[in-house]
């Protein structure tokens, strides 16, 4: 306070001096090296100015120093006047000088040469925090406004202090103290280092809640009420927020009166609150609460309704006589829902449309509620625009839009194209706003897609080892390639590749040289042909794989291993991680399996049952060339595998990384020729005993497979109003792999169950489906392998951090799945259970990884233990 009137003491002083020193008198001709007499008390006169000079600022430029008085050469003033007296005013309002001055160097006739002198505020050459984190610091100085270099003034350093107040506040610090100093830099004239110390003492949380004059409902339900003020040290509470911050408060104080209201109770108040301190780390929170009477809704009418009649608006109200007057359902129902009154209106282009429920008779515990509409008329799109756009060409991204020039506004095609950019991928998917801008006027509507982008291409760099030695992979994913510009060199490369079509290629490798490599490379245009969403994709893939001798599984130190690791255990020993130099030494090249294969894509997105459902048909072709593999049924030849895939899909889900609504499935049948129907052949006579029969029998190889996915996304919060919205998982899988003929059921295609759902090399044979608490493949070990499975999941997730270069959440699930070997055994409820906890973290360049911890809860094929305690890894995909 002393400080402030010293401030305005000063600042009155100077005023008055410079105002004093700048009235001037012509006295005759006066000598150049003496300043003018100044008379205060003679008559005003009118000067022109011829010059004006600034001294006190090598920082700046002189003619911006002189327009920041208003003043300028030729001008004419009144020496004594206001115009000098203003231009000082200027000055200290700006707030960069400690002291202003403006004198009169000369007067010849009715000319006067100006001098502006000025004395700049010190720099801060150093900002100091005290008792604070390093993530607070930084936190602060986005905040505060103070930096380097900058000036330093009164009005700085109060804001500073306001803010950190509030910024601690925020936190539960209410009790929070702020000092800021300011002592002279040694070093640097004219410049001070700037000291924040800040004792945050401790968070104030809420000790007891007092609360009178309810009867309605129990103080048990009305605290539960509040989401953020709860008392401390009850067990009901352990997950909630027990802090005490004044703005969370005042909206617990709302969330009351809207449970009142809910119930009927239109007049409850809180007549009453008030918050004690009980201790230094306490408060006691007391409110008083009149709750009224409760209320009934008598008679419903609509007035201004042209468009749609009056039953069809009580239908969608869903309130009717005798209801309780419940005033969150009757907003709801009239606006928030997805099939709300306003939405009605809204989805046919009456973006004027308004409602204006009131209550027009009481009588008693009964009202009568006039619905008065005022409709409008019907607003037509004017122009769309993109914002924040710079990695894609603009016709990408707008042929996704829904909404387009001259076609009525309709909210649901808003939300919808929204909806659609955000599965692009390019633009990060909580940023993603519309801008509406209504012209009543002229009953048009300009629409603005503000994004923000994000690099999307993934670079996947990994090292593990196997059971023989150190595994690489690399693969590079780019996201946002474009396959006409890639013979057309220039400004549409931004990288090693040619962007702008928002098409993908990927390119990947795997290898550990001697024993494994594999190398696969695709390509995917979600809009084929530009004109239509028709997605269209090719690849092509190549492994190898080689083995060790038989003379290893006769080794001393095989026995060993196999007697000391696998007692007790059934049907594993050939999948042991034994010491690489041993497998080095028994490396057999001649024992091998080689893959290649092709694939191609045509998928169509369907009008009907509606548009989000997709179709799609896939033809491929993989040949398998064997030579002495032992893990397989085939060991010798070369079989080939010729199949069409037909799904049907529907996807709902908004943001891909961390889906808030919606739900996904996919039904799909992949079929191959029934060879064994068309060849006329007895395969009973084959005998599976003979490799050369099992070969020749399994030259082209067929069945018929079967799956079902889905997942559903529930919020447990408002997702649309709140950021970090926890969500529950639902999943549900089934597999089949079924034959034309019992005697020739394919050895290939089979499902891989169990683990993390990622083999340690991909073979293409089989498909792996994860199943967390029990080891990679513990469900389908060799010899039992997967013709049937089942998978159902609970998960539940909670956003930690939604941002664009970074997302992460945590998750809790439960899960339980199973695989059979024959398909006449699949049993739903014979599963095998788990539950874990994990977090996933998704980063623009590398793509989502995370890690699960899960215990399998049962035993699996006559193992001695329970699935157990298991890490689970991931890279590169979610489960």
């Amino acid at each position: 306070m002393h400080y402030r009137i010293f401030s305005i003491l000063a600042t009155f002083i100077c005023l008055f001096g410079c105002a004093l020193t700048s009235a001037a008198q012509d006295i005759n001709n006066t000598d150049e090296t003496e300043k003018p007499v100044i008379l205060y008390s003679g008559t005003p006169k009118k000067y022109e100015i011829a010059d004006i000079k600034v001294e006190g600022t090598p920082n700046y430029e002189d003619h911006v120093i002189i327009g920041l008085s208003g003043l300028s050469k030729e001008q004419i003033i009144t020496v004594p006047g206001d115009e000098i007296t203003q231009a000082c005013k200027r000055y200290w309002r700006h707030g960069l000088f400690s002291d202003v001055e403006i004198t009169a160097d000369k007067i010849e006739g009715d000319k006067i040469w100006l001098t502006i002198h000025l004395t700049m505020r010190p720099r801060v050459s150093e900002i100091r925090y005290n008792g604070v984190k390093k993530s607070e610091r930084e936190d602060l100085e986005t905040r505060i406004g103070m930096i380097k270099g900058g000036q330093i003034t009164p009005n700085l350093v109060d804001r500073a202090k306001t803010l950190i107040k509030r910024y601690y506040d925020d936190k539960g610090f209410k009790n929070a103290e702020v000092i800021i100093t300011q002592k002279d830099d040694p070093d640097k004239k004219n410049e001070i280092i700037v000291g924040i110390d800040i004792d945050k003492k401790e968070k104030v949380k809420v000790h007891e809640i007092t609360i009178v004059g309810n009867e309605a409902l129990t103080v048990k339900k009305l605290k539960r009420v509040m989401k953020k003020t709860n008392e401390k040290n009850k067990l009901v509470n352990i997950f909630r927020t027990k802090k005490f911050i004044e703005d969370n408060y005042e909206a617990d104080k709302q969330l009351i009166i809207d449970k009142y209201n809910e119930l009927g109770y239109r007049d409850a108040i809180i007549v009453a609150d008030s918050i004690k301190s009980y201790d230094d780390r306490t408060v006691d929170v007391f409110m008083q609460i009149e709750e009224g009477q409760k209320y009934y809704l008598r008679n419903v009418t609509w007035v201004g309704n042209t468009l749609y009649p009056s039953e069809q608006l009580d239908y969608l109200l869903q309130m009717k006589k005798g209801d309780v007057y419940n005033q969150k359902l009757l907003e709801e129902r009239t606006v928030s829902d997805e099939d709300a009154i306003g939405n009605l209106y809204y989805n046919n282009g009456y973006l004027f449309y308004n409602l204006d429920p009131v209550e027009v008779n009481i009588v008693g515990d009964s009202i009568d509620l006039e619905m008065r509409i005022y409709e409008g008329r019907q607003a037509t799109i004017n122009k769309v625009s993109i914002n924040g756009n710079d990695r894609l060409y603009e016709n990408v991204v707008r042929r996704e839009l829904r909404t387009r020039p001259g076609e009525l506004f309709s909210r649901e095609d808003l939300m919808r194209s929204m909806r659609e950019i955000q599965q692009m991928g390019h633009f990060d998917p909580e940023q993603i706003k519309p801008d509406i801008q209504p012209r009543p006027e002229d009953g048009t509507v300009d629409i603005g897609y503000d994004l923000v982008s994000k690099a999307n291409d993934q670079v996947e760099f990994s090292a593990g080892w196997g059971q023989t030695g150190v595994i690489g992979k690399l693969s590079l994913k780019f996201t946002n390639f474009s396959l006409a510009n890639l013979l057309h060199p220039g400004e549409n490369y931004r990288g090693i590749l040619p962007q702008g079509d928002g098409q993908t290629l990927t390119i990947s490798g795997q290898t550990n040289a001697k024993y494994y490599q594999s190398y696969s490379i695709s390509f995917f245009d979600p809009w084929f042909g530009g004109k239509r969403p028709n997605a269209f994709s090719v690849s092509a893939f190549y492994s190898r794989q080689t083995d060790i001798s038989s003379q290893y599984y006769n080794s001393a130190y095989y026995n060993n291993y196999y007697n000391s690791y696998y007692s007790g255990m059934y049907g594993y020993g050939m999948y042991n991680y034994g010491n690489y130099n041993s497998y080095e030494n028994y490396y057999d090249p001649d024992k091998s399996i080689q893959m290649w294969g092709l694939a191609m894509m045509f998928g169509k997105r369907l009008k009907w049952p509606d548009d989000y459902f997709q179709f799609s048909a896939e033809l491929s072709y993989q040949r398998y060339i064997l030579s002495e593999w032992r893990y397989f049924p085939v060991t010798d030849g070369k079989c080939n595998n010729l199949s069409l895939n037909l799904t049907l899909s529907r996807s709902s889900i908004g943001n891909p990384i961390y889906p808030t609504y919606g739900s996904e499935f996919s039904l799909s049948a992949q079929i191959t020729p029934p060879y064994s129907l068309l060849s006329g052949k007895d395969y009973s006579k084959y005998n599976p005993n003979s490799q050369d029969d099992v070969n020749k029998m399994h030259k082209w190889i067929e069945y018929h497979k079967w799956k079902f996915k889905s997942k559903v996304y529930i919020p447990l919060m408002d997702w649309q109003s709140v950021k970090r919205t926890p969500v529950l998982m639902g999943r549900a899988e089934f597999g089949l792999l079924g034959h034309y003929n019992k005697y020739k059921k394919s050895p290939f295609e089979t499902f891989d169950v169990g683990g993390d759902g990622m083999t340690s090399y991909s073979t293409y044979a089989t498909e792996s489906i994860a199943l967390r608490g029990y080891e990679n493949s513990s469900l389908t070990p060799y010899g039992s392998e997967g013709y049937a499975y089942t998978r159902l999941g609970l998960e539940l997730r909670y956003p930690l951090m939604l941002e664009t270069s970074t997302s992460i959440y945590a998750l809790t699930f439960v899960e339980a799945g199973n695989a059979w070997h024959e398909v006449n055994k699949f049993n739903p409820f014979e599963l095998k259970r788990s539950a874990g906890v994990g977090v996933r973290i998704f980063l623009p360049m590398i793509g989502m990884m995370g890690i699960d911890w899960a215990y399998g809860f049962d035993k699996v094929f006559g193992a001695s233990q329970y699935g157990g305690s298991q890490f689970h890894f991931i890279l590169g995909q979610e489960f």
